[in-house]
């Protein structure tokens, strides 16, 4: 019985050393733009906003940390040092001004130090700075379509890829912007509510029927990045990914071309696949 449970214990113990370096690898190996194996925190960041989110996340862990070990210590002390038989004659004290004080100010403190980077944080997402593209989106059950005012006002449909890669989130036509360019999205829905949320961007506001809702982002890196709708929007809500693609000055321009020479004989929704003719 002792062997067995050795064993046991060693192979429980195995697992969670591979279960732990997993998850460490899963993190530290992630694509930028995407969701990771095993990832247990946020994605990577690739704007300014996402940036700040990132770190006030972390800033707010250590803060939690901090409180949650203060408090765990003061039970132990007094579950230690007050207990029945090591403190068999109560003390009646009723009032200790320094500790009233104390438990009055240091929340006070902790709570203004919450709140002055998160009104920042608040601020640098809620004002739109001069946007170098606009790029309005409108919600539909079930996919999103992409229209590009500033131009050639050409728009169009951007449906879910069975088989493309990654598995629910690759698209048939993505949404192109150039890297290092204020993105202004101006947002709206043609059904029900929908929401376009792109984690690495930081963005994530409601796409409302009869409302045009803004954010921005900034994408500092080239690549793909991906979202979906994160509001509730009937039987295929899982099916209308977000996919971005990230490129330089000179490949957005290209592609532009493209789809204005596309869109000259196809309407919205019957546009094939703008990002392969412009490679």
């Amino acid at each position: 019985m002792r062997m067995s449970m050795g064993l046991i214990g060693r192979r429980l113990l195995g697992g969670a050393v591979a279960g732990m370096a997993l998850a460490t690898g899963g993190t530290a190996f992630a694509e930028l733009g995407q969701p990771a194996p095993w990832e247990t925190t946020l994605q990577q960041a690739g704007s300014p906003v996402m940036e700040n989110i990132v770190w006030f996340h972390n800033f707010l862990l250590v803060i939690i940390t901090l409180i949650t070990l203060f408090v765990l210590a003061l039970l132990v002390i007094v579950v230690m040092k007050f207990n029945a038989r090591a403190n068999p004659v109560p003390s009646r004290t009723t009032h200790n001004t320094l500790i009233e004080v104390a438990w009055t100010l240091v929340p006070v403190l902790i709570l203004v130090c919450i709140a002055v980077p998160s009104f920042r944080l608040l601020f640098l997402q809620l004002d739109v700075p001069k946007a170098d593209l606009t790029v309005k989106v409108t919600g539909k059950q079930w996919y999103w379509s992409y229209a590009y005012p500033d131009n050639g006002k050409f728009e169009f449909d951007s449906l879910l890829a069975q088989d493309k890669q990654p598995r629910l989130l690759g698209v048939d036509n993505e949404m192109v912007v150039p890297v290092n360019k204020v993105i202004r999205i101006q947002t709206t829905g043609a059904d029900v509510i929908h929401s376009f949320a792109v984690p690495a961007f930081g963005i994530k506001i409601d796409s409302i029927p009869g409302r045009l809702n803004e954010t921005w982002f900034k994408a500092t890196k080239t690549g793909m990045y991906y979202g979906q709708c994160s509001e509730l929007c009937g039987k295929d809500h899982a099916f209308m990914p977000i996919a971005v693609r990230v490129v330089d000055d000179q490949e957005f321009a290209s592609w532009v071309d493209a789809a204005k020479k596309k869109f000259a004989s196809n309407p919205a929704g019957t546009y094939a696949s703008v990002g392969q003719a412009a490679q």
